[in-house]
């Protein structure tokens, strides 16, 4: 018997529709930074290193013996959990469990949204021209047109929305921006929302550094303030990989517009796409503690300081970089000859192209490494 093709009969797959995964171009960069005689410093991916606070470990293991399904929509006590955190960090008191949806990790959220959601050809799905690449990915996936929007610009109260609506069936926001780090305004995001309901354009706003705020104080797409007390056309997405330290667990959940939720939550149950049962109690012990978020935020604000300091005595400019993870740094030249430049140094960072053209002379620096190893940097940076 002959192999199965995956192919379309038009002789297209799924994969043709998707640029190369771009993570792959650094890897010859990072084996030159591996090859440093002090090691690697990895400022390329915000990922994690600091140990799971150990009331979630706690919470997950006294939840390990777990032998029957998880449901999709999540146990009450999760849904409560999400309410009543939306209600003390959030500023939206009146959600109920029918305004929340937990999710397996937020990237799966993004790529497969727009096909969840039954777009296709013909539909048009907006993100920012300096966006994390899922948000076209997702676009891709379903076979809809991914169109991009100057988010410096979009919703100034001169420019006005620059945006064509015609055919845009979902509006990516994503404050504080990854990765940039930029954060829109109460008047930005309250004119964004007026302008996607006169439209009909269903918003989701990715706020999965809101609790990262350094030079400005991030603020919900679902703050009444924004929103006028209504969820209708609106839906928050968060996740605990960053502010918990929870990237491993793949914990992450939508907030916002019940309608919207509810078909997500026929859909995904349909495909299985449940978030697992230590995890979810892992999740309800995470959000119901602010004293690990706090002290998680303590780390990487002496991280943030000591990079940014040292690289701007290296002769970089950070623009923006008011929240979030990361520093959005240039040295006025191609982000790949600074990446290479820096991995001659044993210090990794993201081009800034993976964000789309307009961060070609740009690079991304998390701080989302050890003390020991932030040190290191800096003493290659200053030395």
């Amino acid at each position: 018997m002959g192999a199965v093709s995956s192919r379309h009969p038009s002789g297209a797959t799924l994969r043709d529709r998707l640029p190369a995964f771009p993570w792959d171009r650094l890897e010859p960069y990072k084996a030159t930074a591996a090859a440093h005689a002090d090691g690697i410093v990895d400022l390329s991916v915000g990922t994690p290193v600091d140990p799971v606070p150990a009331l979630v470990q706690r919470a997950l293991t006294d939840a390990v013996d777990s032998p029957g399904y998880p449901t999709v929509w999540g146990t009450t006590a999760l849904r409560d959990a999400l309410t009543g955190w939306a209600a003390d960090r959030l500023g939206a008191p009146d959600l109920a469990h029918t305004n929340v949806l937990p999710v397996v990790g937020s990237k799966e959220l993004v790529a497969w949204l727009p096909t969840q959601l039954g777009l296709g050809p013909g539909d048009k799905v907006a993100y920012p021209r300096l966006a994390y690449p899922t948000y076209e990915v997702g676009a891709r996936l379903a076979g809809a047109e991914p169109v991009v929007y100057d988010a410096e610009t979009f919703a100034s109260s001169d420019a006005g929305i620059d945006l064509d609506p015609t055919g845009l069936k979902l509006l990516w926001l994503n404050s504080p921006s990854n990765p940039t780090g930029q954060v829109l305004t109460v008047d930005e995001l309250r004119r964004t929302v007026a302008w996607a309901r006169e439209h009909g354009v269903l918003v989701f706003s990715d706020e999965c550094y809101l609790e990262l705020g350094w030079d400005a104080e991030p603020v919900s797409v679902l703050h009444p303030d924004v929103c006028d007390g209504s969820y209708e056309g609106i839906v928050a997405v968060h996740s605990l990989s960053k502010r918990s330290n929870l990237a491993g667990y793949r914990s992450a959940f939508l907030l916002g517009d019940a309608a919207v939720l509810d078909d997500l939550l026929q859909i995904r149950k349909h495909g299985g796409m449940m978030v697992a049962a230590p995890v979810q109690a892992a999740t309800v012990a995470a959000l119901g503690d602010s004293v690990h978020v706090a002290e998680q935020r303590e780390r990487y604000a002496g991280r943030r300081t000591a990079l940014r300091t040292a690289f701007e005595a290296a002769g970089f400019r950070i623009e923006h970089s008011e929240a979030s993870l990361y520093l959005w740094a240039t040295r006025d030249e191609p982000c790949w000859d600074t990446v290479g430049d820096l991995a001659k140094r044993g210090i990794l960072v993201a081009p800034g192209d993976f964000y789309g053209t307009a961060g070609e002379r740009f690079v991304r620096i998390a701080f989302t490494a050890t003390d020991e190893r932030v040190a290191a940097a800096v003493r290659r940076l200053t030395a």
